[in-house]
């Protein structure tokens, strides 16, 4: 038979374990609530890496140093049809088909714009649950924003690999639009004359190459976001589309906007749903009295060579195309 003594220090034995087992469970369970606070602190907060450009440099013999007053907005258009919704993740499955550089120079007032291809081969920051950056991944500039919360810090990643292909140029703000709202903006303004530069035919038969049209509803996110089924379904052939979408619509939307200065905040209150931005209203409308008051000089577009990828199409940047809008805009003979 076990004796007293075994038995009581069985029994010892057994409240240490159970002891031992209820404070591991309460370590846990308050390490589980540490980390879930700190990531509800932190998912709308970016921690990728600090880049920057050097302010002055040697570009083909000649001394530069960066301009003063340059500021600049990126404008995404993500591949999702729906207004924005919570995404309770470090991660989305929302890539930005268009990615467009507006370069403010306040001096000068004038503005110009730089297409970048969403195929484009850039450095692109894999974030953590705490939007911490883990890894560095060489991939299209267009998966930069499936990472992140699908907001705010999806949109910073993606203007850190514009920030990388631009070798350091700041992205100052960004707003992100949803496909809905080319819809919304198109008819905001009563619709955008262009002439047609595919062949839509099997697509929409009613735009027919070469004939002018005034796009409407839908028919605007058609033109400007078609690729497949088209005689050439390049996105450098896509990018034409919505370069000539773009030019026509600013000088139509700058008419309007002059004749009505209330014009662009109401436009943006009509896109609250499919936007997302670091700028408030009344911030936008500054960007706005830049766009309205400052010369367009055009969009300019970063040359390269498209390439068949293992699973996607790539698109590599030609240096010496980037270094030309690099220096020409952001950038001033030191000896001057």
């Amino acid at each position: 038979m076990m004796s007293t003594r075994s038995k009581k220090n069985k029994k010892i034995e057994k409240i240490i374990r159970c002891s031992v087992f209820a404070l591991a469970v309460i370590m846990l369970i308050t390490s589980a609530l540490m980390f879930m606070r700190a990531w509800e602190k932190n998912r709308g907060v970016y921690n990728g890496d600090d880049i920057s450009s050097s302010s002055e440099t040697v570009y083909n013999g000649k001394e530069y140093v960066l301009k003063d007053d340059i500021e600049t907005f990126l404008v995404l258009g993500l591949d999702k049809f729906d207004g924005f919704k919570a995404v309770e993740s470090y991660n989305n499955d929302m890539q930005a088909d268009f990615l467009m550089l507006f370069v403010f120079d306040d001096e000068a007032k004038k503005c110009t714009a730089v297409h970048i291809n969403r195929d484009t081969m850039v450095d692109v920051n894999v974030l953590g649950v705490a939007g911490n950056k883990i890894n560095t991944v060489t991939q299209q500039i267009a998966l930069a924003h499936t990472y992140g919360n699908g907001r705010d810090v999806s949109c910073r990643n993606t203007a850190n690999s514009v920030s990388k292909l631009l070798g350091g140029i700041k992205v100052n703000h960004y707003i992100s639009l949803t496909m809905d709202s080319v819809r919304i903006i198109n008819d905001s303004i009563g619709g955008v004359k262009v002439k047609v530069l595919s062949d839509f035919s099997g697509i929409d038969d009613t735009l027919k190459k070469g004939e002018s049209v005034t796009l409407k509803g839908e028919q605007a996110l058609l033109y400007v976001r078609s690729r497949q089924g088209l005689n050439d379904s390049s996105n450098t052939d896509r990018m034409k589309r919505q370069r000539q979408y773009i030019e026509a619509f600013y000088n139509k939307a700058l008419k309007m906007a002059k004749e009505n200065t209330d014009f662009a905040v109401n436009a943006l209150k009509d896109l609250s749903e499919y936007i997302v931005s670091d700028r408030s209203i009344a911030q936008m409308q500054e960007l706005a009295d830049k766009f309205i008051g400052y010369d367009f000089e055009g969009i300019r577009v970063i040359e390269g060579d498209n390439l068949t990828g293992e699973k996607y199409m790539e698109f590599y940047a030609d240096e010496k195309s980037v270094n030309e809008i690099v220096f020409d805009l952001f950038y001033k003979d030191k000896t001057k």
